[in-house]
């Protein structure tokens, strides 16, 4: 099939969840506290839907399992990658995701890296990006009396940076950020400080230190990262980050961009400006908001606009 999927997400409350996603965006928000949209998803906890073509109304689960064609039949029980959008109107529990071995052992699914692009952050805005502890003993120890001022590292941030966050690193994203998120399809988080925040229900989310100890790396190791820009055919390309997990770019364009395809499938997400995307002589509007996959049959695209996007694709 030579035309896009575009995709309908899945909106999540959550307690540190804002409005910013209606206001960045103009999504139609289910409530106040709405804190992630899993724009590109085929995990079973939010499954996106295809919204045009002969695929219209199906789940991406659903093609995963009954289409294979449209990923040039690749292998794996599940889609690997998930693409979020998170809106933190204040921070996350301080959390740490298991490896793909502790995660289909403990959680029977893939562990969890995942990389953050920085789409809005106000000013001040923190991230927690690793820790202090050189043991576990010392972690367990940290922990248990609550150092958290000694054991976190904190990093300020800015719209337009870009993090890799391999699992076993102790993260939480702070209030303030709005994040593009790019991971491995799972849905398990164990939360290591959680600031003793209340529910509706009037109780506090539960902890998992016994799982956060055993999954954390230990010294934190900050990844090398060696982004590549490049000039190409009417548009810029940079390569954020590329492993065996996933390869995450940023393209921007700024009129006529022609395109060749580099990997089986292509997941894409327009942050922000209007344009078309042409494939196959078909022209189809896009615009900030818009996530979409090109299947493996698109051996070539353009778009026409002035679009700023990120893309991303499994590791090869």
């Amino acid at each position: 099939m030579t035309e896009p999927l575009f995709l309908s997400g899945v909106f999540k409350e959550k307690i540190w969840g804002g409005e910013k996603l209606k206001q960045l965006f103009d999504y139609a928000i289910p409530n106040d506290h709405t804190g992630e949209l899993w724009a590109i998803s085929a995990h079973k906890n939010g499954p996106s839907t295809v919204l045009n073509g002969p695929f219209q109304g199906k789940k991406l689960d659903e093609l995963w399992s009954d289409h294979k064609e449209l990923f040039d039949y690749a292998e794996g029980d599940v889609f690997p990658l998930l693409t979020k959008i998170i809106d933190a109107q204040t921070e996350l529990s301080v959390q740490v995701h298991p490896d793909d071995a502790y995660g289909k052992e403990h959680e029977g699914e893939l562990g969890k890296t995942e990389c953050w692009y920085i789409v809005d952050a106000e000013e001040g805005s923190e991230i927690i990006y690793g820790h202090h502890a050189e043991t576990k003993e010392e972690l367990e120890n940290m922990i248990e009396k609550g150092q958290w001022d000694e054991l976190l590292r904190k990093k300020e941030v800015k719209a337009g940076d870009f993090f890799y966050v391999p699992s076993g690193t102790i993260h939480a994203i702070g209030g303030g950020i709005v994040i593009l998120e790019t991971q491995q399809s799972s849905d398990t988080t164990y939360r290591v400080y959680d600031y003793d925040r209340i529910q509706d229900d009037g109780e506090k989310r539960d902890l998992h230190i016994e799982d956060s100890v055993a999954v954390t790396t230990v010294p934190h190791i900050d990844p090398n990262l060696e982004m590549t820009t490049a000039e190409k055919d009417g548009y810029t390309e940079t390569t954020l980050v590329s492993n065996s997990f996933f390869t995450v770019k940023e393209w921007r364009t700024d009129g006529k961009a022609s395109f060749e395809k580099e990997a089986p499938y292509t997941l894409v997400s327009v942050l922000n400006g209007q344009g078309e995307l042409i494939v196959d002589g078909t022209t189809y509007s896009c615009s900030k908001g818009d996530h979409f996959i090109l299947p493996s049959a698109v051996e070539s695209w353009s778009f026409d606009g002035s679009l700023h996007m990120i893309a991303s694709h499994p590791g090869q």
